[in-house]
């Protein structure tokens, strides 16, 4: 096993009061910024939409998502007939813990100091800290399933059936997507990820990984236009249509922990992290004390300010729309990426190539793929007899159609009874 790193060995002289302190924290941070984010989304679209948003409770109407959490609780809970009763309890438990648990290795700032004891702003540097978070989010999947399966009901089960098959596409291209990152940080911890872009965020180095990891986050939490396994025009509500009273809320607050969990992750990944954007960096102590944890929330912010932002923008896609484009483009293009991410590192480290030859290099492989794509000639689609032509979105007969001639049927032949008396006409 390899030596424990400088951050791991500092979190390992935390005493247990303050390991206490930071789980609550932590645990507190998520539930606020979940109320903040429900609040948020609901005055963002009420915007985009020309209408006011929640504005009667508490200031702006902040404490909204507050008092629908508690009628949350007061509502009747009732479960299906026909329900599991022990797996249609756990789901939601299910869903709701992995979703607290991979925010544990998500660094939020540097060493600083609480009640006299030095620490980090982190509850967990793990070496595989990066696969932690993948991990969660892949356990979170199963209360999702077992949710729909335990209720009894076809509508929840197809809802989960669609997530399972939904998280499983677009975690492949997660995952791949964050391959080009460790290529270049050489750790898969989270903390060592933060300090590899103090010379330059990931953003600008490997925009490819970041656009695609941008599109299989929005995916992966079963956010709008990829809400499919919730499509309440086809599904009712989806996995969640028997649940109500708390355990309806665990769902709801694991879909925003998640969408919490996602954004910080892909801060920590390409956005630096807790380090200070330009031009706040040319302050000195811009990385050091407690600021770099408003930076941190900064950039979260901004990445659920996406998350409403396509919410109110894009419609739903249709399903084979959008497995074709995880299966198809978001996998494939992860793939070569990683492929040129790889060649470009392996000639870094060779001695005697300059990164000038490297920008040739590519630039001529580019210039001979381009080449090569417009020598091939185009196939001629055949047109197919059977086909139906369309007019629009309508589909009409041809114009040549003949319609064939039915076959006369032969003529029936009835017999009087009284003329067989037997029945053996």
């Amino acid at each position: 096993m390899s030596a424990p790193t400088l951050a791991a060995q500092v979190l390992d002289d935390d005493p247990i009061w303050l390991i206490l302190i930071k789980v609550v924290a932590v645990f507190a941070f998520l539930v606020v910024l979940t109320l903040f984010t429900i609040w948020f989304e609901r005055r963002v679209v009420g915007r985009m939409q020309h209408r006011p948003g929640p504005n009667r409770v508490g200031p702006f109407g902040l404490l909204q998502s507050l008092a629908d959490g508690l009628k949350l609780a007061f509502k009747e809970d009732i479960r299906p007939v026909l329900a599991d009763r022990w797996v249609y309890f756990l789901a939601p438990v299910i869903s709701a813990v992995p979703a607290f648990l991979a925010f544990s290795v998500i660094p939020l700032g540097p060493e600083v100091s609480i009640f006299g004891e030095h620490t980090l702003l982190q509850l967990a540097d793990l070496q595989v800290g990066v696969l932690v978070v993948l991990a969660c989010s892949s356990i979170g999947v199963y209360g999702i399933l077992l949710s729909g399966w335990s209720s009894g009901s076809p509508y929840p089960l197809l809802g989960s059936l669609r997530s399972a098959a939904q998280v499983i596409s677009y975690e492949i291209a997660m995952g791949l997507a964050i391959v080009a990152v460790i290529l270049f940080a050489r750790s898969l911890s989270t903390t060592d990820i933060v300090a590899a872009q103090q010379g330059g965020w990931y953003i600008w180095i490997l925009p490819v990984s970041f656009a695609v990891y941008a599109i299989s986050m929005v995916g992966e939490t079963n956010r709008a236009p990829f809400d499919l396994p919730e499509a309440e025009s086809e599904l009712v509500g989806g996995f969640h249509t028997e649940y109500s009273s708390l355990k309806f809320a665990l769902f709801f607050l694991a879909e925003y922990v998640n969408m919490v969990t996602v954004s910080a992750l892909a801060t920590t990944m390409f956005l630096g992290g807790w380090l200070a954007p330009w031009p706040l960096s040319l302050w000195d102590g811009a990385n050091t004390g407690w600021w770099p944890f408003l930076w941190f929330t900064a950039k979260t912010l901004g990445f659920l300010f996406v998350f409403v932002w396509l919410r109110g923008t894009l419609p739903r896609l249709r399903y084979d729309q959008f497995m074709r484009l995880g299966w198809k483009w978001l996998v494939p293009i992860s793939l070569v990426w990683i492929v040129m991410v790889a060649t470009v590192r392996t000639f870094r480290n060779t001695q005697g190539v300059t990164s000038g030859q490297i920008l040739v290099a590519g630039g001529v492989i580019l210039v001979l793929l381009l080449v090569l794509t417009l020598l091939i000639p185009e196939r001629e689609a055949e047109e197919d007899p059977d086909a139906v032509h369309l007019a629009g979105d309508y589909p009409v007969p041809p114009l040549d159609l003949r319609v064939p001639r039915p076959k006369r049927r032969p003529a029936l032949v009835t017999t009087d009874p009284r003329e067989d008396p037997d029945g053996t006409a």
